[in-house]
């Protein structure tokens, strides 16, 4: 239920509601012309354009999933302005800027790879037939996305394209406010609908969206998974009620004889169902932090997983379908046992 949250329900923060991300509409793999740069700079609502490349291509061993971390090429001079949460020293900022093959990372990747200010980070190009030398120069700290690496996209122009280069896989757009992103959304496609290379443009979760729809239709199968999971609990936990009613069959005619109504022996068995059910939906939550934790640590791959988190409506959702659970597998034993007589709850020898 966290996954589906955080993928399908949680609101885009405060940054990302000013972003868009412009692409081929065919696919990621096509490319659209660098020229439509400066037609979406002119629409009205947008402040910034940002080249955007995927560089990809292998760093030491591309056997280590340790060695696999997001790598664009981009405008060194607007990143940190479409990006205003990426916190970075001034005069890091400053170098990486004027040196060429310069590079800045996020400080959580460069304690994974090992690296530090000044060190030579070489990858291989696949896509790109090019090997880059880069010159580490910052480190950005973020809450989200801060294991990806930043370089020049003019050095990978020049590199692969002796600054010939006339396409590019995405460009990131900023717009002045977040009631600006649909309109300008719009207008950016309806400015190439006519084009040879048409765009379609995006938000930062539908890009996120579409790469984890590669995977499949992950709605479907965490739906249908939570689903399995709550009927499964629910008919282990109405043969486990059904199994301690029966054994405690004498006790309830103990309870009658001694003056307890049926109401009130009725109430004893739900509110210990729902109490047990409880009890288990903590420990699973205990559970699932420990997961959670452990997914914050994984490298970034198609998603980042660190929004991932039990929200407070998330553990009130699963405390009431625990509670469901509960009441639901314990009502019929219940009541019938809380219906029988004194004399056939004696006599029982169930």
């Amino acid at each position: 239920m966290a996954m589906y949250q955080m993928f399908f329900l949680a609101p885009p923060n405060a940054d990302q509601a000013l972003r868009l991300i412009v692409r081929n509409r065919i696919s990621y793999a096509n490319t659209i012309p660098l020229s439509y740069e400066s037609r979406i700079q002119s629409i009205a609502g947008v402040r910034y354009v940002m080249k955007f490349q995927w560089f990809g291509g292998t760093y030491k061993d591309s056997r280590d999933p340790r060695n696999f971390f997001p790598r664009f090429a981009i405008d060194p001079d607007k990143v940190f302005l479409i990006h205003p949460e990426y916190s970075i020293a001034p005069e890091e900022v400053r170098v990486f800027q004027r040196e060429r093959n310069a590079c800045v990372l996020g400080r959580p990747l460069a304690e994974r790879l090992g690296v530090k200010a000044g060190d030579h980070i070489t990858m291989v190009g696949d896509i790109f037939r090019v090997t880059v030398d880069l010159i580490v120069r910052g480190f950005y700290d973020a809450a989200r996305d801060n294991e990806s690496l930043f370089f020049h996209y003019d050095y990978l122009n020049e590199a692969a394209w002796q600054g010939r280069g006339n396409g590019i896989s995405m460009f990131y757009v900023m717009v002045n406010k977040p009631e600006d992103a649909a309109p300008v959304a719009r207008a950016i496609d309806a400015l190439f609908r006519n084009a040879p290379e048409r765009t379609k443009t995006e938000t930062e979760k539908g890009l996120m969206l579409g790469f984890l729809g590669y995977i499949g239709n992950v709605k479907l199968f965490l739906t249908a998974l939570c689903s399995a999971l709550t009927l499964a609990t629910l008919f282990i936990a109405a043969n486990t009620m059904a199994m301690s009613v029966r054994e405690r069959t004498p006790e309830v005619g103990i309870l009658k004889t001694l003056g307890f109504s049926r109401g009130f022996v009725l109430g004893i068995f739900l509110a210990e169902a729902v109490g047990i059910a409880i009890a288990g939906a903590a420990v699973g939550f205990l559970m699932a932090a420990g997961i959670i934790h452990l997914l914050h640590r994984v490298p970034v791959l198609l998603v980042d997983l660190k929004a991932l988190s039990l929200a407070p409506e998330l553990i009130a959702v699963a405390l009431v379908l625990a509670a469901a659970v509960g009441l639901l597998s314990s009502i019929v034993p219940a009541w019938e046992a809380s219906s029988r007589s004194i004399r056939d709850c004696l006599t029982s020898m169930d």
